[in-house]
């Protein structure tokens, strides 16, 4: 099937401002776009770009002052398979990972792990290692977070999202991927476009959302606490340690974002 996706983001700026944007496709979901993913910024500036050390694709460039519009809209393949469910993958002892996954063990700005150990242990030490101990962190966040956007904060880390008990997907996949590496499991923030094929009406609003990745039996598996389900048309724009990594748009002095509008919407017929 097809997705047509993309966002508009309206900020206004009172002094020109650097802007570093991570808002085009991962580069393993690059070979499925059937039109480009350009970012277009108006009114029209230069735009360069790098490539991250987690493999993400930067843009930035310097935001005039006043009103600025960053968009994209561009259609995306995709199989049209729920995300994959593999039970019996096995948990990976520590001593034998490889090099790119141990750094995905280690506590970071908003999943500090550190400050969850003995109650990650305390919850799952009964779970089987492995998948079945993933799904059970992400069954214990799902119950144990109350999502709304009016509970979003973005300076929440793992542990103070435990404490409130409530927030928004970014929240749902910091304590469950602040669990795992408190349990021996590598786990990595994702963000990108997540459509609502399959889920009942009435959908909410478009947006961007946050799920994670866990090293399992030598791959890395998809896992959603926020939905808890496994959903058709997920497509990643951006992996890290936790949100700090892979923010939409980081920016380097004062503005207001005016209006934000995502889109994943199927091709009618493209199934």
């Amino acid at each position: 099937m097809k997705f047509q996706v993309g966002y508009e983001l309206q900020y206004e700026f009172p002094q020109p401002t650097p802007v570093i944007m991570m808002l085009n496709m991962h580069f393993t979901r690059v070979s499925d776009l059937a039109t480009p993913d350009h970012i277009s910024v108006t009114p029209s500036v230069p735009i360069s770009g790098y490539r991250d050390s987690y493999g993400n694709w930067c843009s930035r460039f310097l935001a005039p002052a006043g009103s600025v519009l960053i968009s994209t809209d561009c259609i995306v393949r995709d199989s049209g398979q729920p995300d994959p469910v593999v039970p019996d993958a096995r948990q990976v002892p520590v001593e034998e990972l490889p090099e790119e996954a141990v750094v995905f063990l280690l506590a970071s700005r908003f999943c500090d792990s550190d400050k969850l150990l003995d109650l990650a242990w305390s919850l799952f030490k009964d779970s089987e290692p492995g998948w079945a101990r993933v799904q059970a962190v992400c069954d214990f966040t799902h119950r144990h977070i109350t999502f709304g956007y009016e509970h979003a904060r973005v300076t929440r880390s793992a542990s103070e999202a435990y404490e409130d008990k409530r927030g928004v997907c970014r929240d749902f996949a910091h304590l469950a991927v602040a669990f795992c590496r408190a349990l021996n499991i590598p786990a990595r923030y994702c963000t990108g476009y997540l459509s609502e094929v399959g889920m009942p009406l009435p959908h909410a609003p478009g947006d961007f959302a946050a799920w994670f990745e866990a090293y399992l039996d030598g791959s890395w598996h998809t896992f959603d606490p926020r939905n808890n389900v496994p959903r058709v048309g997920r497509i990643l724009l951006a992996r890290g340690r936790d949100a700090a990594d892979v923010a939409i748009t980081t920016t380097f002095g004062p503005n207001t974002l005016r209006s934000f509008r995502v889109w994943t919407d199927e091709i009618a017929g493209s199934a």
